[in-house]
């Protein structure tokens, strides 16, 4: 009992533990809440473009000494609104317009990274996420991204749960369509950016969608998937975090792997006992 005590408790010895597991827990917490939305939306391709179409704007925070949060919240903000934009004022398909961009930013911020020199992260770190390198400025900003998440989305939570399952009748009633459409992709944003230290770009579409993927397969009301979808996240944040330290493991695959694992055994348990 001493020993598991021990064990359990060991790694937060180390501040950069404890730091990392508050982010870990916000990132498991708002990614499958947003999820929810991602997945009745079918949105996952969106997230995906989002996260890397930021990589400018933290590579410029770097250059420039500052947190990449000061470039990735601006930029992922513009990218959601410019996706809405050119997809109604250019013709294309929504598709069409998240591979462009998606395609082009990324590739300015590989080609920023390998212009500018002696940047304080490598590309493995981008895109595999670095949680144990946060800083205490880190923790406050993803704190502070979470809250704004939390308060807008209880703020506007029905009307947008209307407008993604009935976007017809929802501007028959008078609801603005338009904005919501755009304040859910500015959301969608904040919380990708959330995520983005904890897991990094690669892994941060498996974070929104497999714990609320599996929290659907579990229960059919939308505010039960939302709040077990979190559950299932910071579980799979916080396990993964353990594994990453006991086996020296990068946190982001970890914490991936084990979401996955709890997916995988849910939809077996489902199938057998359907």
């Amino acid at each position: 009992m001493e020993a598991a005590l021990t064990a359990i408790l060991a790694p937060f010895s180390y501040s950069f533990m404890l730091r990392a597991l508050i982010v870990s827990v916000m990132v498991g917490v708002m990614c499958p809440i947003l999820g929810a939305y991602v997945v009745t939306r079918s949105l996952g391709f969106m997230g995906d473009a989002l996260a890397h179409a930021v990589l400018p704007g933290m590579v410029i925070a770097f250059m420039l000494g500052v947190s990449p949060f000061f470039g990735a919240v601006p930029t992922g903000i513009a990218v959601a609104i410019l996706v809405g934009y050119l997809s109604r004022k250019a013709g294309l398909s929504e598709d069409t317009t998240i591979g462009i961009l998606f395609a082009g930013l990324f590739a300015l911020g590989l080609a920023l990274m390998t212009v500018a020199r002696g940047l304080p992260v490598d590309i493995e770190d981008v895109l595999l996420g670095q949680v144990l390198a946060v800083s205490n400025a880190d923790v406050a900003a993803t704190l502070a991204l979470a809250a704004t998440v939390i308060v807008v989305l209880y703020a506007f939570h029905k009307e947008l749960v209307f407008n993604s399952f009935d976007p017809t009748g929802a501007k028959v009633i008078g609801l603005p369509t338009r904005a919501l459409d755009y304040l859910l992709l500015v959301l969608l944003a904040l919380v990708i950016i959330i995520a983005l230290q904890a897991v990094g770009i690669v892994l941060v579409i498996a974070m929104l969608i497999t714990p609320s993927a599996t929290a659907f397969l579990l229960v059919r009301r939308f505010t039960s998937a939302m709040a077990l979808g979190a559950v299932i996240g910071a579980g799979s944040a916080v396990v993964g975090l353990y594994i990453s330290f006991y086996l020296n493991l990068p946190s982001g695959p970890a914490m991936t792997l084990v979401a996955t694992a709890v997916f995988v055994v849910v939809a077996a348990l489902r199938r057998r006992v359907a």
